[in-house]
């Protein structure tokens, strides 16, 4: 596989009433493409539904969703009395069955990628940088920063994140990626060779004077992101351990450091909240529950974009 890269990729900056530290790449490919055209189908009309009816999270079941999102650390010994293993190590290996290392099938993707134009999609937390206790000090390593760096220099790379995009560019620090956060409902991209833009996108250019553009499809519940936020923020403030973290278009309350005895004060305080937003719907991951709009969006959809932005759809 040829490595050889030709291409640049400036920094791209917001227009002036956006945060000017969103920064992402300019145009990364060094040749032209046919310009896509981006389906308005991947948007949809945002649906009413019954107060305090979740997509993702019940109510009856946000505890046992919370819990197994969260496995406990329990060993299991062998006839030596060694420590083998753990919850977290069983399901970690029934996951690598599921989804196999990359690293370990090198090969057959490099071979499997030979002729094709590659374009390189990463997560943030849990994939550039480690998982921790506050989400504030989720730092990527040296070894790490330089080795996005590189590879972003051969292929067109995007960090696609359930943080807000402001956030994630702070932590990466590099200019040469697209950045997308708030899963994926936050992009700055670059600017296909077309007029027809979806709804919520907006043209402008980046410091060397290219176009580029800034596309939101839950624009409209910014308003209501605020709101949930900050009644969020009031609700746990007296729940030690807990945290709200506003990711733009969503909002995520941390229970990593909460006592699990106060797991289920953590949920009612969410449920208390959420129920008077029936265009919102709550999710759950890794110790954190995260309240997003009810849209047809999401990392993957985003992608989609990004792809046919390059042309490579």
């Amino acid at each position: 596989m040829d490595l050889k890269s030709n291409h640049t990729a400036p920094v791209l900056a917001d227009p002036a009433p956006i945060s000017k530290s969103r920064l992402v790449a300019s145009s990364l490919f060094p040749y032209s493409s046919p310009a896509p055209v981006f389906s308005p189908n991947l948007l949809l009309t945002v649906p009413r539904k019954k107060t305090g009816i979740l997509d993702d999270v019940r109510a009856s079941s946000w505890l046992d969703a919370m819990k197994s999102s969260s496995p406990r650390q329990t060993s299991t010994r062998d006839y030596n009395h060694e420590i083998v293993s753990t919850d977290t190590d069983v399901a970690y290996r029934t996951w690598m069955v599921k989804y196999p290392s990359a690293l370990s099938s090198f090969e057959q993707i490099t071979n499997f990628a030979k002729g094709k134009r590659i374009a390189l999609f990463l997560d943030y937390d849990g994939t550039l940088s480690p998982i921790v206790d506050n989400p504030d000090f989720a730092f990527m390593s040296i070894d790490m920063r330089a080795a996005v760096a590189k590879v972003a220099k051969y292929f067109p790379t995007a960090i696609i994140s359930g943080r807000s995009r402001d956030k994630v560019y702070g932590f990466v620090g590099l200019t040469d990626l697209y950045y997308a956060g708030s899963h994926g409902m936050d992009i700055m991209g670059p600017v296909r060779e077309s007029s027809d833009d979806p709804p919520n996108c907006i043209r402008s250019t980046d410091k060397q004077g290219k176009g580029v553009k800034l596309f939101q499809p839950a624009s409209e519940f910014l308003p209501m992101i605020d709101e949930v936020f900050n009644s969020l923020v009031n609700s746990t403030k007296e729940i030690k351990g807990a945290k709200v973290e506003n990711n733009k278009f969503c909002v995520s309350v941390h229970y990593r450091n909460v006592d699990e005895k106060n797991w289920k004060t953590v949920a009612q305080c969410v449920h208390d909240v959420i129920r008077n937003y029936p265009r919102l719907r709550l999710s759950h991951g890794r110790k954190v529950l995260e309240v997003r709009p009810v849209i047809n969006w999401d990392k993957g959809k985003a992608l989609t974009f990004l792809l046919e932005s390059l042309g490579k759809a």
